[in-house]
């Protein structure tokens, strides 16, 4: 079974406890007291880590989408201005960056981050980042691939929008680079997909096609799908993360919010105790209930002495330590040695 380290702590594998990313993206709305606010919540919530998206305003948007989207037609009131005005207010500055890490590494909890160019690849190599996670929109970026797995870390990417052949050219790529330490989401790029678009029993194909570690990058509502992935397996969960869903920006209204995230890492941890294994196992707490749950045989009537016993003489009740129902083919045609009032549990001893 192919392990991947993805921090100095955590070692994942399919069916292992789940690595937990709250992803904060951009939901610091440009506010770094909101930020560390955030890492703290995650941080109480029990994730393994936080991570951010490093873009600039030239790095994945051209100059045709911004004049395309000039204003947010929002009632909701979720996005203000032009898309280059939001850019421009919620990118992750360089000097932020280094802030954000400095204040992870004091609160022991991982920082990473998503790059968008080779220039951020080198901005987080130099804040030795534990992995670098590649967003979907870049899983046929093969010179960005190749740039990223030569850096010899962990690859975690996502799938969404892939066919299965997208995903093996990716994978390909990243091995050619000389990195085979891989770990793949199953995502649905969508905020939030349909139930009927999620396909969570990709997980289980991309683990049996590929061999790697596979998680779950969710953009769902609500913590039950990715807790629905841990039983399939998933050994990461990539969950948008904020404080509050009704602040502005682009992805806070699909978001964990802390009482989701806290579900989402508590009981994932659950499921995976409670996964066990393949070979049928009664523990020694079951094993003490027998004698209490199961039935014995009891004497439906009175039976007196030289009785002999009949089918309809017989009833099984609790508790179970007398004679089980499955010996009762060993009891029909005897003779009762002893009288038995009725209701009295049988004993061997009663019979000649």
């Amino acid at each position: 079974m192919k392990q991947v380290k993805v921090s100095s702590s955590k070692t994942i594998y399919n069916f292992s406890k789940p690595y937990i990313i709250a992803e904060i993206g951009a939901n610091h709305n440009g506010d770094m007291n909101m930020a560390r606010n955030i890492i703290d919540a995650a941080i109480d919530c029990g994730c393994d880590a936080v991570k951010f998206q490093s873009w600039t305003p030239d790095s994945i948007v051209s100059k045709e989408e911004y004049d395309r989207n000039q204003k947010y037609n929002d009632s909701a009131k979720k996005h203000f201005g032009s898309l280059r005005e939001m850019v421009d207010k919620y990118y992750l500055r360089t000097e932020q960056h280094y802030e954000l890490e400095a204040y992870c590494r004091q609160k022991n909890i991982d920082f990473c981050s998503t790059p968008f160019t080779n220039r951020e690849v080198d901005l987080l190599e130099d804040l030795n980042v534990p992995f670098y996670k590649i967003a979907s929109m870049d899983i046929n970026n093969y010179e960005f691939l190749t740039y990223v797995a030569q850096k010899g870390k962990p690859v975690i990417l996502s799938t969404g929008m892939s066919t299965l052949g997208e995903i093996e050219t990716a994978i390909n790529v990243i091995n050619k680079a000389g990195n085979d330490e891989i770990v793949l989401l199953h995502c649905i790029s969508i905020y939030p997909p349909l139930y009927e678009d999620i396909h969570l029993n990709n997980i289980t194909m991309l683990q049996q096609t590929f061999g790697y570690p596979v998680g779950f990058s969710d953009h769902t509502i609500g913590y039950s799908i990715p807790l629905a992935s841990v039983a399939l397996g998933s050994c990461v969960i990539e969950k948008h993360f904020t404080l509050d869903k009704d602040l502005p920006g682009w992805d806070h209204e699909i978001s964990a919010n802390p009482e989701e995230m806290r579900i989402i890492c508590q009981e994932s941890n659950n499921i995976v105790k409670s996964l066990g294994n393949f070979k049928r196992t009664v523990s020694a707490a079951e094993i003490a209930k027998k004698d209490k749950f199961r039935r014995s045989a009891v004497a439906r009537i009175e039976m007196k002495a030289g009785h002999i016993v009949s089918d309809g003489d017989l009833d099984f009740k609790r508790p179970g330590t007398g004679i089980q129902p499955e010996e009762l083919k060993y009891l029909i045609g005897r003779k009762i040695k002893n009288g038995i009032p009725e209701g009295e549990l049988i004993k061997w001893e009663h019979f000649e």
